[in-house]
């Protein structure tokens, strides 16, 4: 009796048949090789699956508006190929504003075991559906939320979103995203991969050991620590960030001295006892204790010093005063995601786009106001000038205005907007207004709005040293490749594209695009 066949041949061979299948135009197939996969063995389904989809697949791909004035127009489904919406307006509720059914034909699957998954968005409401046959389907909202939302719907239509991997490629997306997020192995790993797929990452291990011995004396004021995380919690919320940013390190610290030569170490985004995220001013000690030893994100860690000229211009008065006067005070919820935003549609990664954006605030306003209130209802009422909006009348509010949401997401955040709870700075933020006050940025200070920068836009400025040579003996000590930086901690070393590279100049990162994978940017932006 023959022996069973290894799971590399069997993979093999089921790829192989997989390429027969879809090559056979002649005969309309009863299914697809896709919606079989996960009815095969794991070992041999699961290759195939993870190299066909990714966590990136769980984002919907915006298609269209249905209103009572258009239809969509047709689009491309994961099953469907043909499709098209409408909107019907009625009043079968016999209430002020009535309801309406939302119409959405579709047609030409690829096979008959296929399914589209769609998710219906208003600023009022998101639900969602699927459908396997090919017909026309129905979704009913039974009665508007009031006024604004039947005016909303009558001229902006329902938006309609399609997830483009099919049922199948969303469970298993899910199953993807999900580790992105554990603090196991199996998360950093996801981490690492999903790095290297979408931005092109090479995470070239490192010689042992993977700490250096430091010695403080060699490091100074405003010298700059960029961090990468790339497991747990705050690992998989770095991986999307660093996606969408272009950055490759999700969060940063800066050193300070004070006038005994002790070292201190501030940073936003520091968790205090509560478990809330603060700015906070840290002896070194306490700071590279916890990093060595306790953070179990494995962060890697990167010192950048400042260059002899630039350290020369740091004013380190005028530094402390700045970061004991943030001592303490919230993180910089308000306008974390406004940096990465520049432009309506040269910021987002594909498949996002300012309509995912605005669902995805949609729904968690409804699932968590306070949370969404914090991180972009105020800083939204900011770039119109009201106050205490939410979000569907930030929405109705804009349209009154006759520009778009899109647009509004682009307004540069102003570094002098206060708050309910103070002045807003995220990490980056936190460092880079400590340069301004230092005086780093003269003379183009005041036309300068440093909440603009993202991470990536912060360790590319040409403040740092580019002489290797007066770069500390311990520096990237025990490794061959040197490094124009110092690492200090991490398995990986560490990649900053674009460091050390770009002068400050007026309205500095306000109108930027970036995309995957190089994230190159316009002179000048």
């Amino acid at each position: 009796m023959a022996s069973p066949p290894s799971s590399s041949s069997l993979t093999l061979l089921i790829v192989l048949s997989f390429v027969l299948l879809q090559t056979t135009h002649s005969v309309k197939l009863p299914f697809h090789p896709r919606d079989v996969l996960p009815l095969l063995p794991r070992q041999v389904s699961w290759p195939i699956i993870n190299s066909l989809n990714s966590p990136a697949d769980l984002m919907p791909a915006f298609v269209g508006a249905a209103s009572a004035k258009n239809d969509t127009g047709e689009w491309k489904g994961a099953c469907f190929y043909k499709n098209k919406a409408w909107m019907e307006f009625h009043n079968k509720s016999g209430s002020e504003f009535g309801g309406g059914t939302l119409h959405l034909k579709v047609s030409k699957p690829h096979s008959w075991t296929c399914m589209d998954i769609y998710v219906f968005a208003t600023p009022y409401r998101v639900t969602w559906d699927y459908y396997f046959l090919s017909r026309e389907h129905t979704l009913e909202f039974k009665e508007w939320e009031g006024k604004a939302e039947y005016e909303y719907v009558k001229n902006k239509g329902v938006s309609i979103f399609l997830m483009q991997a099919g049922m199948l490629g969303t469970l298993q997306a899910l199953w993807d995203v999900f580790p992105l997020f554990t603090n196991t192995g199996w998360g950093e790993s996801s981490n690492i991969g999903f790095l290297k797929k979408h931005m092109g990452a090479t995470f070239e291990e490192r010689p042992k050991p993977w700490f250096t011995n430091i010695s403080v004396e060699d490091i100074n004021s405003g010298d700059f620590l960029a961090i990468s995380k790339i497991r747990g919690r705050w690992g998989g919320f770095e991986t999307l960030e660093k996606w969408v940013s272009g950055a490759y390190a999700g969060h940063t610290a800066v050193c300070l001295k004070d006038a005994e030569g002790k070292l201190w170490v501030g940073e936003s985004g520091h968790e205090n006892d509560e478990g809330e995220d603060i700015i906070a001013v840290l002896p070194w000690d306490e700071w590279w204790d916890f990093e060595l030893n306790k953070d179990d994100s494995d962060p890697h860690i990167a010192l950048l010093p400042l260059h002899p000229d630039i350290r020369a211009k740091f004013n380190e008065t005028a530094a402390w005063e700045y970061a004991l006067s943030m001592d303490g005070k919230p993180y910089g919820y308000h306008n974390m995601i406004f940096s990465w935003i520049d432009t309506t549609d040269g910021n987002y990664p594909p498949p996002l786009d300012a309509n995912l954006v605005a669902s995805v605030m949609t729904v968690w306003s409804k699932m968590q106001p306070d949370y969404a209130a914090n991180m972009w209802n105020e800083a939204l009422n900011k770039r119109l000038g009201t106050e205490d909006l939410d979000l569907p009348d930030i929405l109705v509010e804009t349209e009154k205005r006759g520009f778009s949401f899109d647009k509004l997401l682009t307004i540069p955040e102003q570094d002098d907007w206060l708050y309910k709870d103070g002045k807003s700075t995220s990490c980056i933020a936190f460092i880079l207004e400590m340069y301004k006050e230092a005086g780093l940025f003269e003379p183009y200070t005041s036309s300068i709005q440093v909440t603009e920068f993202t991470i990536k836009d912060a360790y590319s400025l040409r403040f740092f040293e580019n002489n290797s040579s007066r770069l500390p003996k311990w520096c990237n000590d025990g490794d061959n490749v040197k490094l124009p930086y110092c690492q200090i901690k991490g398995k990986y070393r560490m990649e900053l594209p674009g460091f050390n590279t770009v002068d400050p100049y007026p309205h500095m990162n306000e109108r930027c695009p970036s995309l995957p994978p190089k994230y190159s940017k316009p002179a000048n932006c």
